[in-house]
């Protein structure tokens, strides 16, 4: 199940997703987000609202789908060009530091994604 119209929408439905690992959106990580986000999308894109429609999705995304739904993106997506497994892991941790407090959910969220880039 892949649903992601590009690499940078399913990077970004990823750091949402870890976001959300705690079951809750801190200011401090969706700041952390929108950082990340001005590499992923060219000058001019309204980074504010493609947040904001990404969080809308994944609120009403089938949670327990989300496993199948990463695990077939990377796919796809790896098929399509090389995915830069250190700088999404990197980017993955700034995500949950920055709240300065990480939570069980947070660790397990990475270590699922590190599992399956190996």
């Amino acid at each position: 199940m892949v649903v992601h119209e590009s690499f940078a929408d399913f990077l970004l439905f990823l750091y949402v997703h870890m976001s959300h690992a705690d079951n809750q959106y801190e200011p401090a990580e969706l700041q952390a987000i929108q950082s990340k986000m001005k590499t992923l999308y060219p000058a001019g894109t309204d980074l504010e609202k493609k947040l904001y429609a990404a969080l809308r999705s994944y609120q009403h995304l089938d949670k327990s789908a989300i496993h199948t739904l990463i695990e077939d993106s990377v796919q796809f997506f790896s098929e399509q060009q090389d995915i830069p497994v250190e700088q999404i892991t990197r980017d993955l941790q700034e995500i949950i530091h920055a709240d300065g407090t990480v939570h069980q959910h947070e660790l397990k969220v990475l270590e699922a994604f590190t599992r399956l880039m190996k």
